[in-house]
């Protein structure tokens, strides 16, 4: 069939419309599909900051509680006189307490000049400072078990921390007298007191 430029005429407002109709259906397709990606995108973007938001407030919670702890941890520390200059005085003082306990028979110390620590394996100590106060003991013992009752009564009654690195035991020179207080050992042990010194604070006269 063949179409005269008269029925072209006729038809053309028709081919227009339908021409329009396709190109403005196009045109909402592809917006539709622009605003739906854009969408997506803010709708992820949301996400990935509510997640964010989230973890920091988890991060600042947790940053609470290890404070919380760390702050209990750190005065628990101050209070037993770990953290600071060393108080060889104090330790004086609680080892003639602990003489007159008569814990063993006798026991003589002494306390070396004190002096910065590495400890092996490598500690975390953050802004610390490890210093070591050596302090060795040479015990006379009625028996054995006296040595850790003395150990135990130091670490329960002295403010500090005492590391006991290790001791020696033998039998006294002489056992002709048998008498019941006559010590039967003697005993040399070696160690020392750790304290942590905050790098930067001022050096403070022993108490």
């Amino acid at each position: 069939m063949r179409l005269s430029n008269p029925d072209l005429l006729l038809m053309r407002p028709s081919m227009l419309a339908a021409c329009a109709s396709v190109l403005l259906g196009s045109a909402i397709l592809y917006g539709s599909t622009r605003y739906a990606d854009h969408v997506e995108r803010d709708h992820r973007g949301a996400q990935n900051l509510m997640h964010e938001a989230q973890s920091r407030l988890a991060a600042a919670r947790q940053d609470q509680q290890n404070m919380s702890v760390y702050s209990d941890e750190y005065g628990a520390l101050e209070v037993r006189n770990i953290i600071g200059d060393e108080q060889r005085l104090d330790w004086i003082e609680g080892l003639e307490k602990l003489r007159s306990q008569n814990l063993v028979s006798d026991f003589r110390y002494n306390i070396i000049p004190q002096k910065s620590y590495t400890a092996a394996p490598a500690l975390e100590v953050g802004d610390f400072d490890i210093r070591y106060s050596e302090m060795r003991l040479q015990f006379d013992l009625l028996h054995e078990a006296q040595l850790p009752s003395f150990f135990d009564a130091l670490h329960g009654q002295i403010n500090g921390h005492y590391q006991l690195e290790g001791c020696t035991l033998q039998r006294a020179a002489s056992l002709a007298d048998t008498a019941p207080d006559t010590p039967r050992l003697k005993a040399e042990c070696s160690g020392g007191w750790i304290t942590l010194k905050h790098r930067g604070a001022p050096n403070e006269p022993n108490s």
